[in-house]
């Protein structure tokens, strides 16, 4: 689950992190006001959308002289200006894709003496086992750019549950920063406090970038990233004020009623699975024979015939679908619940593209009876291999 810039803002405040005063903002009016509030001469404002690259996305229909979804006012009037220039339009940035996202909301913050613009990020390594923070001294730019054309500016810190950052931690990351005397002081603390905000908020990722140096040699989290991992949002009543349904996929929102995995991706192969390894690997075979997934979509063990036949609608309300490939081992979940439900969602929404089956495990024999009765125009597979070279075959007639 992700959420906007100055909501992450406001989880890591909560927490004692650095960072510059603001105020969200859904009008150019309230724009005015945020500025009154904080004072000073300079403001930035700052498109809100869930995506990356807004200072150098662009708005679709650009008007002459604009630079971006971040712009530095210096003067009360150009705030509103610049809301008013915002609020409404789409935003594309590298992340957004050609389609963009639609402003409906900035952040008013505080102009910044930026002195240094420093890269600092957390996130859960797998391969560890742990939380890791990711430094780098080239802040404020595209840290993919920078890990691939200079990777050796890219230090990786991963941190003992047991013991938390310790100063050992603390002094490599800074050294990645190239930090010392008070400056080094400052970011063993400020590690101390993000690891406790990822933690205790449950985030999968925490990006800074840039963490600034201010003139006065203060360090600051000038802009934040945070993504809340979803699979704790049971233990968290206070999320549900965070999310906004106009920023995620509604097809994705639709899969959540249904506690359905559902992320849409680029492809024209949707995808219906039950268990997320074998969800992977079934992606990974479209992909080998050359083709891409349009989704990922796992059921779960333990779908009914409810949940099979929402999760078909979701896929088959993809725009962008030329085929569908079922992928079931029944073990908890059975084959001839797959069934039922496939056969009552084609029946409701129709079928309009090639659907291949793939069953196995628990009553496979009872699903395959129900699917081959449906009188549906449905291509059995006898595997993974034989299902995946069918739709592939069937989507590029």
């Amino acid at each position: 689950m992700n959420v906007h810039e100055h909501q992450a803002k406001e989880i890591l405040r909560a927490f004692g992190a650095p960072t510059p005063r603001g105020f969200a903002a859904f009008t150019a009016e309230e724009a005015v006001d945020a500025a009154a509030k904080l004072g000073g001469s300079v403001w930035v404002v700052k498109a809100q959308i869930h995506a990356g690259g807004r200072g150098k996305g662009k708005f679709k229909e650009p008007q002459a002289g604009e630079k971006g979804g971040v712009r530095i006012a210096k003067a009360p009037e150009d705030v509103g200006v610049f809301a008013e220039q915002m609020l409404g339009r789409t935003l594309v940035t590298l992340q957004t894709g050609e389609a963009g996202r639609v402003v409906k909301r900035l952040y008013i913050e505080e102009g910044a003496d930026i002195a240094r613009e420093l890269y600092l990020s957390a996130l859960v390594d797998r391969e560890a086992g742990r939380v890791a923070f990711v430094a780098s001294d080239a802040g404020g730019m595209n840290i993919e750019e920078v890990a691939h054309d200079t990777p050796e500016r890219i230090t990786t810190v991963a941190i003992d549950p047991a013991t938390g950052v310790t100063d050992a931690d603390a002094a490599k990351v800074a050294a990645a920063l190239k930090l010392d005397g008070d400056l080094a002081q400052q970011c063993a603390r400020l590690l101390g406090t993000l690891y406790e905000a990822f933690t205790k908020s449950d985030m999968s990722l925490l990006e800074i970038n840039p963490l600034m140096v201010t003139g006065d040699g203060k360090l600051v989290c000038l802009d934040a990233k945070v993504s809340l991992d979803s699979n704790a949002e049971f233990r968290h009543p206070e999320w549900e004020k965070l999310r906004d349904l106009g920023e995620e996929d509604p097809k994705e929102i639709e899969a959540s009623k249904y506690d359905l995995a559902y992320i849409a991706l680029d492809g024209d192969i949707g995808c219906m699975v039950n268990g997320a390894g074998l969800a992977m690997a079934t992606m990974d075979i479209i992909k080998l024979f050359g083709a891409e997934p349009a989704n990922f979509l796992d059921v779960g063990g333990g779908a009914d015939q409810a949940k099979v036949s929402a999760a078909f609608k979701i896929i088959t309300a993809d725009p962008k679908v030329k085929g569908i490939l079922i992928n079931i081992f029944g073990g908890i979940m059975k084959c001839d619940v797959l069934a039922a439900g496939v056969v009552a969602a084609v029946k409701e929404v129709g079928l309009k593209v090639p659907l291949v089956v793939r069953l196995e495990g628990t009553n496979v024999g009872e699903g395959k009876r129900i699917i081959a009765e449906s009188g549906l125009n449905v291509i059995n597979a006898d595997d993974l291999e034989d299902a995946a070279r069918k739709i592939v075959a069937a989507v590029k007639r």
